[in-house]
């Protein structure tokens, strides 16, 4: 049987048996202050469960990796040989540790904070994350009030978790583990004083380090602090003075963050600098080409690229190109950055280029069903778009769409240049439609069922020679209650010059709560 299923010493029939622990607390009278009159003190089993422990093969030998907060009570550490653990500890739960499902999830915990927490994040050993919050934490209320947020999430997963914030990763990464605190907001250049008496384990120390540590009596940070550096390094190894000073920020610690995604990327370096067009359009070429080839082996399409080039003097100059449509057509990328050539300024000279593609598609092959038969297969016009929003801007283009609405304003809407339309309704509406209606003046006309004969429109005297109307639009009083009575009489007008209009007016000419009979001008054909 297993050593953790195997029947205790008393149902074996051995007479050895082990003894408790001498100093092992004894519990209090009855009365006596600070008990509780209970009849039974509740066990594991009634009150938290049986201790766990996680274990992990290493070679020949069973390592104990992680215990519950019962099995720490009962003596139970980290780095324990499992057989001793199940010596101490009769009635423990023993399971087999997954280091590859705890890395996978704390990844996944890195990549949700680069997304809602701060751009740079890393996963911290085995059992913890690092989060740079320079410049965020003012989003979330502040630093302490950032921690409780992350705690609270961090309990909606079922995870109990100590956060603490230091200007040195490695004394954020001590406090956090050593401190004891649920919370830890250190103070810059406090770094020294918070370590002092953290045990030596805190500086993420090697094995080896700890045990000469130990041989020689140094149990704390601060029995290092005294010490000169050449006999610390050659006592404990050059690692330990190097961890001593990332934890109080004496130097930098670099922190590898955990990337979203491999962003596409080619660069060329250049013998020698080039300034005129015609060799930055051919590099640029180039570049074009490396990219097309990564994106195809990647399945992938460029929604925005950015190119970027180094200058002799060190400074970079950058342009950008966005896709309606993903893409990657060489032929239209190079296009489209040679727009933008001449918004390079290469000075002393262009030494270097890196193109590189932040946001990209998925872009698949697209089946041509029967294009060969009928020929009808609709042209793609995202090149097309592509260009002229480089000339007049992209949020210059877009789409008419028909929403289904009775009044005309609320009737048509704005989308994307290569967002699907929905069908136009069957009669006939203005070619212009203006964003208001405006008012009319000098308006001459017979009620309740004739066009207008004159008009003045924006200071300009108008004479009607055809009409045609009235197309009678009733309002929507499910938006709003002064709309529940309201008409308007629509005729389509031609003037003596020819310009042709879309005219309105309120009411319906026999009851005075439809309208107060104005005119309007609202479109214009042609």
């Amino acid at each position: 049987m297993p050593a953790h299923q195997r029947p205790t010493m008393r149902e074996m029939g051995r007479r050895s048996e082990a003894a408790e622990h001498p100093f092992k607390a004894m519990p209090p009278d009855e009365g006596a202050p600070g008990s509780a009159s209970t009849g039974m003190a509740p066990t594991w089993s009634t009150l938290w469960g049986r201790p766990t422990i996680l274990i992990e093969r290493s070679g020949q030998r069973e390592v104990v990796t992680a215990a519950c907060p019962i099995a720490l009570e009962c003596g139970l550490r980290p780095g324990m040989a499992a057989a001793h653990a199940r010596a101490l500890v009769t009635e423990l739960d023993v399971r087999e540790a997954a280091p590859e499902a705890d890395r996978a999830l704390l990844n996944r915990l890195a990549l949700h904070a680069v997304g809602h927490w701060t751009p740079t994040a890393s996963v911290a050993g085995a059992d913890g994350l690092w989060l740079d919050l320079a410049g965020t934490t003012h989003l979330f209320g502040g630093e302490e009030r950032f921690c409780r947020r992350l705690l609270a999430f961090l309990r909606r997963l079922g995870f109990t978790a100590m956060v603490a914030i230091a200007g040195a990763p490695g004394a954020a990464h001590a406090l956090a583990r050593y401190g004891g605190a649920a919370i830890t907001i250190l103070p810059a250049g406090m770094e020294a004083e918070a370590l002092a008496d953290l045990p030596l384990a805190a500086l993420r120390l090697p094995p080896n380090a700890l045990t000469t540590a130990a041989r020689f009596g140094l149990e704390r940070v601060a029995d290092l602090y005294p010490m000169p550096r050449g006999p610390l390094a050659r006592r404990l190894g050059l690692s330990t003075v190097k961890r001593l000073d990332q934890a109080r920020g004496v130097i930098g610690e670099p922190i590898i963050p955990i990337v979203p995604f491999d962003m596409p990327r080619v660069e060329r370096r250049l013998l020698e600098p080039i300034g005129t067009a015609e060799a930055i359009t051919q590099v640029i070429g180039d570049l074009v080409d490396d990219l097309a080839a990564v994106l195809q082996a990647r399945g992938l399409g460029v929604r925005a690229a950015v190119l970027a080039a180094s200058v002799v003097d060190g400074g970079t100059q950058r342009i950008g190109i966005g896709t309606a449509r993903a893409t990657r057509d060489a032929r239209h990328l190079k296009r489209m950055l040679a727009m933008r050539v001449e918004r390079i300024d290469p000075g002393l000279g262009i030494e270097g280029m890196t193109l590189a593609a932040p946001r990209v598609e998925a872009l698949a092959p697209e089946t041509l069903t029967a294009v060969f038969v009928d020929g009808d297969r609709t042209p793609d016009i995202a090149p097309l778009v592509d260009q002229l929003g480089g000339r007049v801007g992209p949020e210059q283009l877009f789409r008419l769409s028909s929403v289904e609405s009775d009044v005309p304003e609320r009737a048509v809407r704005r989308n994307a240049p290569l967002a699907p339309t929905s069908g136009w309704p069957a009669w006939k509406r203005p070619v212009r439609l203006l964003r208001q209606p405006e008012p009319l003046s000098n308006v001459v006309a017979l009620l309740p069922d004739h066009p207008p004969r004159r008009f003045t429109w924006r200071g300009q005297a108008y004479r009607v020679v055809a009409g045609d109307g009235p197309e009678r639009i009733h309002g929507e009083w499910w938006r709003r209650p002064g709309e529940l009575w309201a008409v308007r009489d629509y005729f389509r007008v031609e003037a003596e010059g020819g310009e042709r209009f879309w005219l309105f007016r309120r009411g319906d000419g026999v009851e005075a709560a439809t309208g107060d009979l104005s005119w309007y001008l609202h479109g214009l054909f042609g």
